[in-house]
């Protein structure tokens, strides 16, 4: 299924934990961000910056999983702030990570939704319609049930 979330285990650097910390900080900061109904223009600025951000620190400590849920972050935000081109880019970047480690399950599958959601941003309605297919007969081979609901229920979010 892919590499894991964590490398080999061994103690990290000092840089590293560092790193490690902002990772996981920005990615919530930016998750907060995406969910705040009232943004400013500021914090739209703040949240592609934070997205960037936290993949970058993932970059230098995470994994291949990590990396492609970092792409699949960027794409959101530039899906939510109606940016078609950056967020194509970015689900097409997550897509590839997940197919070249093997990630799958719910990975594989959102970032078919991330994809679905870029096309339908751009007003492409048949590659939105073709990638929400391809997230809907992935979203069937979640393992875990709350995954695969939480999955079924962002995918419905996508009116193509």
């Amino acid at each position: 299924m892919g590499d894991s979330l964590t490398k080999e285990k061994k103690e990290l650097t000092e840089e590293e934990k560092v790193h490690k910390k902002f990772a996981v900080n920005l990615f919530n900061h930016t998750w907060k961000l995406m969910e705040k109904e009232k943004r400013t223009k500021e914090d739209d600025d703040e949240m592609i910056h934070s997205a960037h951000a936290t993949r970058h620190h993932w970059g230098q400590i995470g994994t291949h999983t990590h990396f492609e849920r970092g792409e699949w972050q960027i794409s959101r935000v530039y899906a939510i702030l109606n940016r078609p081109d950056p967020a194509i880019y970015h689900a097409t970047r997550c897509l590839e990570i997940c197919k070249e480690n093997h990630i799958g399950d719910w990975d594989i599958a959102f970032a078919y939704e991330a994809l679905a959601r870029a096309y339908n941003v751009a007003g492409k309605k048949t590659e939105a319609k073709k990638y929400w297919e391809l997230g809907k007969e992935a979203g069937e081979k979640i393992a875990k049930k709350e995954d695969k609901d939480y999955f079924k229920i962002e995918l419905e979010k996508i009116s193509i």
